[in-house]
Formats: C-alpha cells, sequence, structure tokens
C-alpha cells in the first residue's frame, strides 16, 4: 500500500547472466537502476563492481547500491521489487543463490529495524557481504545499522581487514 509519507531505502542489486536487450550483467544492473524509478526517486547510485560467486553460482556478479526515496511501506516495496526482479527474467524455484539475471534486496530504511515473515530489515546477511558494504558505503557512509550502531563505513572497512 501507497503511504504519505517518505521512505528512504537502501536498495541492493546483483546480476550474474546476460540478457536481451540490455547485455551483459553491468548492463542489466545499469537498466534495473533506471527502471527503479516505478517505484520512487533513485537519489544516489554506486559505482558497480564485480563479485565472486556466492554458494552454487557460477559467474562472477556485477553488483551496485541506490537511495530510492519511496510512498511505498517495507513489504509494498519489496512486492515491486519481485516484480521487477520477473520482469528481468528471475525465476525464483529450485537452489538458492544460483545464476539470476536479477537480483534486489531493501538492506536498510529509514524506519530502522522492520520484521515481516518474508522480509527483514536489516538484511540478515549485508554486514558479511562485501560486495554490498562497498557499494553501500559509497552512496550512504554515515548511514547507521540500527542493529549494531555502525555507520556503513566502519562496516565496510571492518570486512576490509585481514582475519
Amino acid at each position: 500500500m501507497r503511504g504519505y509519507l517518505s521512505n528512504l531505502y537502501l536498495v541492493a542489486l546483483g546480476s550474474n547472466r546476460r540478457l536481451r536487450p540490455f547485455g551483459d550483467p553491468r548492463h542489466v544492473v545499469r537498466a534495473a537502476m533506471e527502471e527503479l524509478a516505478a517505484l520512487g526517486t533513485v537519489t544516489a547510485r554506486s559505482p558497480i563492481v564485480a563479485s565472486d560467486p556466492v554458494g552454487p553460482a557460477q559467474r562472477r556478479f556485477a553488483n551496485a547500491a541506490v537511495l530510492l526515496d519511496s510512498a511505498f511501506d517495507p513489504s509494498s516495496l519489496l512486492a515491486g521489487l519481485k516484480r521487477l526482479e520477473r520482469e528481468f527474467g528471475r525465476r525464483r524455484s529450485g537452489q538458492r543463490w544460483r545464476d539470476r539475471t536479477l537480483d534486489l534486496d531493501i538492506v536498510l530504511w529509514s524506519g530502522g529495524a522492520y520484521a515481516e515473515p518474508d522480509l527483514q530489515i536489516p538484511h540478515p546477511l549485508f554486514r558479511e557481504r562485501d560486495f554490498v558494504l562497498g557499494p553501500a558505503a559509497a552512496i550512504a557512509p554515515r548511514w547507521r545499522d540500527p542493529v549494531t550502531g555502525r555507520t556503513l563505513r566502519q562496516l565496510a572497512n571492518r570486512a576490509h581487514r585481514p582475519a
């Protein structure tokens, strides 16, 4: 349901499969950034970075993040993101973390923490994922994780430290 108040979201994007008419995964991510305008106003875009696959995926990914100002509540935005993934050829059946044309995740939102059966904000795995933290910190370095209290810059710096 569309609300009256504006919400700011940090949305992560990823692709590791070609898609016509866009081309390689970098171009798929770039096109998806444009299409997110149907769900609100994209106020910032990160650079697109390459990352190694996670889980059973075979190909390298193109990843990025955007700040999206939207009147949608989190559940409604998630429905819109899933619809956009389907429009880009994503099929959610079978094995998790396999190759995909487009993956869109809500990482953070201006309302703090949010929990529903099919959606958790902050995204439960984002603190462990360099391919999310790097692009996120590039566009919202001072945004604080409502769970740890750390900024995205701090989380990204911690992720880069040797173990």
